[in-house]
């Protein structure tokens, strides 16, 4: 082969290693600086949103979608610089997401079931719910699943459909909640009296609300004795102290009145 051409072959690949490898090095920075712009983006709309006092469970939801949607106009604008056509680039992103959608419907469905939680609102970013058998504070509406942190602390990721498609109690969403205690009684102790003992006690636990009151009746008979229902109510925050400080407050109460431990009696006849 001739020396000058050899020589032009040579030129003309290191020219073109150098074009392509100086697209990549650009294309390498267009993504840095434009994931920078991105995060720039959201962190400004983010705040602006939060000005307004727009519920965080939708600022969530939109700062999710906002974020997915930059991501691929980034990429796309990536693409083109390297050459490719955008119309090209969109009909495949069509076809994969034809393809896509019948290969994840679950996650589709996730997908729509959020968008059905933002509208519907059974529940925002605070509330203290159950559902999906998990029982918790809400942390995070998204765009697929929904984060929420169970009383011991440990964070529950819950797909959105799953949420959508089952009962859903919501402990917020009222002023206030009934507190549920039962109190066995013994045989000895005249239930009158233990109401009216306890009855005083509860009303000034702290954050017992007044208005209803305490709840305080014969709930059932049992072989040990009767038994009491002791129902006060309060603020769903509060819910846990009021619990405990109750039934510590029945312990007291029984015990400074000298109200014997209930224990099951037998009476056994020989015939």
């Amino acid at each position: 082969m001739d020396p000058t051409t050899l020589q032009n072959i040579l030129s003309t690949n290191l020219n073109l290693l150098a074009g392509a490898a100086f697209k990549v090095i650009a294309a390498i920075i267009l993504w840095f600086i434009g994931r920078k712009l991105i995060d720039i983006s959201i962190n400004i709309t983010s705040r602006a949103l939060r000005n307004q006092r727009i519920d965080p469970t939708l600022i969530s939801y939109l700062i999710s979608s906002l974020a997915v949607l930059l991501n691929i106009i980034l990429v796309v604008a990536i693409l083109g610089y390297f050459g490719v056509e955008t119309t090209s680039f969109a009909a495949l992103l069509a076809a994969a997401g034809v393809a896509i959608g019948a290969a994840w419907s679950g996650l589709l469905a996730n997908f729509a079931a959020g968008a059905f939680l933002i509208i519907l609102r059974p529940f925002q970013v605070g509330d203290f719910i159950s559902a999906a058998g998990i029982t918790g504070t809400v942390v995070e509406i998204g765009l697929f699943v929904t984060t929420i942190n169970t009383p011991d602390n440990v964070r529950t990721i819950i797909g959105n459909n799953k949420l959508f498609s089952e009962n859903i109690q919501n402990f917020s969403a009222n002023d206030y909640r009934r507190v549920d205690i039962k109190v066995q009684l013994d045989h000895s102790v005249n239930p009158s009296e233990a109401i009216r003992v306890l009855q005083e006690r509860i009303a000034n636990i702290p954050n017992v609300i007044s208005n209803p009151v305490p709840v305080i009746e014969i709930l059932d008979f049992t072989p040990m004795g009767p038994e009491l229902a002791v129902r006060p109510f309060c603020n769903n925050t509060h819910y846990w102290q009021v619990y405990f400080d109750t039934n510590r407050v029945i312990r007291e109460s029984f015990s400074e009145s000298g109200f014997p431990t209930p224990k099951q009696h037998f009476q056994i006849r020989q015939s």
